[in-house]
C-alpha cells in the first residue's frame, strides 16, 4: 500500500468536496513542480492552492507520496510519446521524434528527471510503466541500431542525463528565450543519428544507482 492514500481511501470514493481538494492539490502540484522543480515544499502547494496545510497532508503524507501521485501521469506521456515515435516508419525520423519530444516535455517541465529518477522507489505500477517505457525506447533505438543512423553504444540509459543538460539551458534561457533549447537540443540529436559515417562514444552510460547520485548531487 502506498502511502499516497490510506486503505479505506482506496476502498471507498472520496466525499465530492474531498475529491475537488485532491485534484487541485495534484494539479497546483503539478504546475509548481514544473516551473520551479521539486524544491517546492507541500506549504507552498497549499497556499498556490489556497487551501489549508491540513488539507495537502490529509491527502498527501510527504511531499514524496504527493510526486508519486505525478508519475503516473507523467509516464502515460511518455509512453505516449514513445508510442507515437514508434509509428514512424523511417528509424531515423522514429528516434529524432522521441528525442525531441522528451526534450520538449522537460522544458516545459523541470521536475520531470527528477521525478522519474524516483520511479524506482515507487509503486509496483510506477515501476512497471518505467520499466514498458524502456522497452518501448530500446526497441526504438535497437531499429536505429540495426539500421546503422545511431551512434554505437548509444542507449535508452543516456536520456536523462542529455534531458537534463537541454533542461539546463531551458531554465538558464526560460525568461529570455523560451525556445532557445530547441537550438542545443538539436545538437544533441544530431551528435545521437550523425549524417555522417557512424562511430561509438566514448565510455559507457550511467546505471540506475550512479544516474541517481548525480542527479541529486550538490552544485
Amino acid at each position: 500500500m502506498s502511502t499516497t492514500e490510506s486503505a479505506a481511501d482506496v476502498e471507498r470514493p472520496l466525499r465530492a468536496d474531498a475529491a475537488r481538494n485532491r485534484e487541485l492539490i495534484l494539479q497546483t502540484a503539478r504546475r509548481c513542480f514544473a516551473e520551479r522543480g521539486t524544491s517546492v515544499t507541500l506549504n507552498d502547494i497549499a497556499h498556490e492552492a489556497g487551501v489549508g496545510v491540513g488539507t495537502v497532508y490529509r491527502r498527501f503524507a510527504d511531499k514524496d507520496s504527493l510526486i508519486e501521485a505525478l508519475l503516473a501521469a507523467k509516464f502515460e506521456a511518455l509512453n505516449d510519446a514513445a508510442a507515437l515515435a514508434a509509428d514512424e516508419p523511417d528509424p531515423r525520423e522514429a528516434l529524432r521524434v522521441y528525442l525531441m519530444g522528451v526534450f520538449a516535455f522537460r522544458a516545459r517541465d523541470r521536475a520531470l528527471a527528477d521525478t522519474i529518477v524516483r520511479a524506482g522507489k515507487g509503486r509496483p505500477s510506477i515501476v512497471r510503466e518505467r520499466d514498458r517505457l524502456e522497452q518501448q525506447v530500446g526497441r526504438i533505438i535497437e531499429r536505429a541500431r540495426e539500421a546503422g543512423v545511431v551512434r554505437v553504444g548509444f542507449d535508452h540509459r543516456d536520456l536523462p542525463m542529455l534531458t537534463t543538460m537541454v533542461g539546463a539551458v531551458a531554465d538558464a534561457t526560460r525568461e529570455t528565450d523560451p525556445e532557445a533549447w530547441r537550438r542545443y537540443a538539436q545538437v544533441i540529436v544530431d551528435g545521437v543519428l550523425p549524417q555522417a559515417p557512424v562511430s561509438g562514444l566514448p565510455g559507457t552510460p550511467l546505471d540506475r544507482e550512479a544516474l541517481e547520485r548525480a542527479l541529486h548531487a550538490s552544485p
